[in-house]
């Protein structure tokens, strides 16, 4: 029988149910220090914009359960320095998790500064999540419990590229140019290991280091690469250092085929346009014209939201298995979260991802890719509205891909 008393016991209940439901729902705050602003801020923002429209994705489709995501830019102008100001500030303000990606400067001051922090206040760790810094050493002789990168280094994309390359006979001389600091030094001086180990006949004829987005005129480096006979570049360089040296080369009709480690960030297209047809390549761990088109709603949607290209997969990757991690660790406590990350599998747009638990090394395969005229077929999405975008050329395999580390993992004891 319905009693007032039953119906009493059943508000009770009803709102002790809402009570832990409401408990268990979580916004995970995430810091995303980036440039907003300055050279580099067309990177930064861009990728901003990616998090924003995949942790919205995730919010709305329950990815993480109950649990949501917010992120909040934060301006350090491209610069280490700005960066250890504002994680201090973010700290101060509660977060977390703070997500980085365009410098491996930053980063890796970024990650000593999370470790000093870490082992001076026990139970207000942070946890740096990394989605496009490539410096090999994060995962190697710095790697930490407290990082995670969710996009190949740059060990394994040149691991990939110089694979291809060791296959083209047409190939005998490289010229090597990069930006000059961390992460450029290590795309060059893997270049050279790997070219050496795989085709010791190719003649390395250049190695050119310049300061990372000041140098507007390519044209003096262009001469250069003409007058060393190379017929092949191989390049860490990244957004307008990459597009103004294909352009420049174009120009002074330098007729070399181009390597790239990342050569498709923002800007790229526009100011490549039709000079890079045919003679750029690059690697990505995953385009939108891939062999089945994964991504396309998130693409569309991207641009009918934005009028612009979605084309960076380490956010995604990032919010993809965080929202597992949280599910796991049944909330968004750093420790518990960090915890789970490690030797975490999810399905990506590109394959599976696998989170390497002795070095915190995302494990994906990656793809090698060329830019060419839209067929509206194998190469439907252009980019920039340019009428050109990137085409397969092969597929890469994560264990093809993948390198050892050197990586002595120190885990605290929680």
């Amino acid at each position: 029988m319905f009693t007032p008393r039953r119906a009493c016991a059943l508000a009770v209940f009803a709102l002790a149910a809402a009570s832990m439901h409401a408990a268990s729902a979580e916004v995970i705050k995430i810091a995303q220090i980036e440039p907003m602003s300055g050279p580099l801020a067309a990177a930064g923002q861009v990728v901003s914009k990616h998090m924003m429209a995949v942790a919205a994705v995730a919010n709305e489709q329950k990815w993480a359960g109950n649990n949501s995501f917010e992120i909040v830019p934060f301006d350090n102008k491209g610069s280490p320095q700005e960066s250890l100001a504002l994680l201090k500030s973010a700290i101060d303000q509660g977060y977390r998790y703070v997500a980085q990606g365009i410098g491996s400067g930053a980063a890796l001051a970024l990650l000593d500064a999370i470790n000093k922090h870490n082992a001076r206040n026990p139970g207000k760790e942070v946890v740096l999540l990394n989605y496009y810094a490539l410096d090999p050493d994060m995962t190697n002789s710095k790697c930490s419990f407290w990082h995670f990168r969710f996009d190949a280094n740059s060990d394994m994309r040149v691991e990939a590229l110089t694979t291809v390359m060791a296959k083209d006979p047409k190939i005998k001389k490289v010229y090597l140019i990069n930006q000059n600091y961390a992460y450029g030094q290590q795309v060059r001086d893997a270049a050279k290991e790997y070219l050496k180990r795989k085709r010791p006949d190719i003649q390395i004829v250049g190695d050119d280091l310049h300061p990372i987005g000041q140098v507007k005129d390519f044209s003096p480096y262009a001469a250069k690469i003409k007058a060393s006979g190379a017929d092949t570049v191989l390049t860490g360089n990244w957004g307008n250092d990459f597009a103004f040296l294909v352009k420049a080369a174009k120009e002074m009709g330098v007729n070399v085929d181009f390597y790239g480690v990342q050569a498709s960030g923002a800007g790229v297209a526009t100011t490549m346009g039709a000079s890079g047809v045919g003679h750029v390549s690059t690697s990505v761990g995953w385009h939108a014209n891939n062999e089945t088109f994964s991504g396309s709603k998130i693409v569309e949607d991207y641009k009918k939201k934005y009028n612009e290209d979605f084309s960076s997969i380490g956010p995604y990757n990032m919010i993809a298995m965080m929202s597992e991690a949280v599910k796991v660790a049944k909330g968004g406590d750093p420790v518990k979260v960090a915890m789970a990350l490690e030797g975490m599998k999810v399905q990506g747009l590109n394959g599976e991802l696998a989170m390497r638990a002795s070095d915190h090394q995302l494990q994906q395969p990656l793809y090698i890719i060329g830019w060419v005229k839209t067929n509206g077929k194998d190469v439907k999405y252009d980019l920039e509205s340019t009428g050109y975008g990137w085409k397969t050329l092969q597929k890469v395999d994560s264990y093809v891909a993948t390198q050892p580390s050197t990586c002595q993992m120190k885990r605290p004891s929680f």
